[in-house]
């Protein structure tokens, strides 16, 4: 069945799910489809929602990301997504680079761990994303695209 979704949300599980969820006001209203990671955590924080929970390798490779390549086309076809939202990491790259070629708008958030310079899935869907957020002034000096408009999470 193919359906038009609003919003594609795409994380892997821990923090950058948790950061994901904090924007929640940001689509609020909107039809929405994830793709995370598929972890206990991931499972209970998204129960009432429409998911679709991926099993993917951790290593970082290039044959992981060639493998994703195929699942986000498949699932992309079916949710037909209008923005793509994502704050990394690994899982992400896939969905990001066809949702552009599909012609979705590819939003990504980088990590608030990211102080400096930005992360391996941020430097990979950089080219493909319409806009790029960071959650440091010193990263959106290092990352002349970007735009900081502070921190999803409060730091204390």
């Amino acid at each position: 069945m193919k359906r038009r979704t609003d919003v594609l949300l795409v994380a892997s599980s821990g923090g950058h799910l948790l950061q994901l969820l904090a924007l929640a006001d940001a689509w609020e209203g909107c039809s929405r489809f994830w793709v995370v990671e598929d972890t206990p955590d991931a499972r209970s924080l998204l129960h009432e929602e429409s998911a679709f929970f991926i099993s993917f390798d951790t290593e970082r490779s290039i044959v992981g990301l060639l493998r994703g390549l195929p699942l986000a086309v498949r699932l992309l076809r079916r949710v037909k997504p209008s923005v793509i939202v994502t704050t990394g990491a690994a899982p992400a790259v896939p969905y990001a680079w066809v949702g552009r070629v599909a012609r979705a708008r590819v939003v990504y958030v980088e990590s608030i761990t990211r102080i400096d310079e930005p992360s391996l899935s941020c430097r990979l869907i950089a080219p493909f994303a319409h806009r790029i957020y960071v959650q440091w002034p010193e990263l959106a000096r290092a990352m002349p695209r970007a735009r900081h408009v502070g921190a999803i999470l409060s730091v204390q």
